[in-house]
């Protein structure tokens, strides 16, 4: 069997490798090491008065994101 090299591959090629290799777990703590390497914004907290309005904003950014083509954040 040959070895596969996760870390030439972009997040979205391990993403489709680990759905159509569900049996390979170390694709599955490849692609989730990259997720939690990465900063994640905090966009509310829950006892914020602007708690909906914030994260309604956040999903408007990703909804737009996509829809131009970037990677949502």
């Amino acid at each position: 069997m040959s070895q596969v090299n996760y870390a030439a591959m972009s997040d979205q090629e391990l993403k489709q490798y680990f759905l159509q290799h569900r049996e390979d777990k170390i694709a599955l703590q490849a692609y989730l090491d990259r997720l939690n390497a990465r900063q994640h914004e905090i966009i509310t907290t829950v006892d914020d008065p602007d708690f909906d309005a914030k994260i309604q904003a956040a999903i408007l950014r990703q909804i737009q994101a996509a829809g131009n083509g970037e990677a949502a954040v």
